[in-house]
């Protein structure tokens, strides 16, 4: 995923329990067991409480109330095909789109003719302005909580597969420099997007663990 541009924000405090258990170098094991146990919490409390839209939307905007580094801090290393490792994948499409909607939007407005099947599973408003390519990251996380996890994660992979194609496309009209920057970034999105994909069938199959 491209590198957020806005100054990252200070990390929130942490409920002092929690704090306590990653604190330091902890045990890998238990670094994976809390990474699980919290990413499991939350999508089955939020699922639980799916009728209740405040709550809904305040686990869409967890990242904007925790700040990055503390979701960083439970999920980043969790592999790409476990829960909290798709949740952060998750949370990091929505953070890209809320910090660089212009880029965003230029990059899957790019990408949306050669990709328009992956288009489609998205959702996004055609054409799509930076407050539509917004309200579908919100969408696509809200899904996680009130419907179904594959097909958040389906939509959130498609997402990222327009915008990694608009990248590369773009990167070939581009000045050397900056053709490689576009390239590599459209590299990462991709990678992202198949991550996400292969996490959706999981998903499906009752097996994202």
């Amino acid at each position: 995923m491209p590198e957020p541009t806005r100054p990252p924000r200070r990390p929130a405090h942490l409920d002092e329990a929690l704090a306590e258990t990653i604190i330091g170098a902890p045990d890998p094991a238990e670094t994976a067991e809390l990474a699980h146990s919290t990413a499991h919490a939350l999508v089955d409390g939020g699922r639980g409480r799916a009728d209740d839209p405040a709550l809904v939307r305040r686990l869409v905007t967890l990242v904007e109330d925790e700040g990055i580094e503390t979701i960083a801090e439970l999920w980043s290393a969790s592999p790409a095909e476990t829960l909290p490792g798709a949740l952060w994948r998750l949370y990091l499409v929505r953070e890209w789109a809320s910090r660089n909607p212009h880029q965003v939007v230029r990059a899957y407005r790019a990408g949306l003719h050669a990709a328009e099947v992956a288009g489609a599973i998205a959702g996004v408003v055609v054409p799509p302005s930076p407050e539509d390519v917004m309200d579908t990251a919100d969408r696509i996380l809200s899904g996680v909580f009130d419907g179904d996890l594959d097909v958040a994660l389906d939509r959130a992979s498609a997402f990222l597969r327009v915008a990694a194609t608009g990248l590369a496309l773009s990167a070939d009209d581009a000045p050397s420099p900056h053709a490689s920057s576009l390239t590599s970034r459209s590299a990462s999105l991709m990678r992202t997007s198949l991550e996400l994909e292969r996490s959706a069938r999981l998903a499906r199959s009752g097996s994202l663990e």
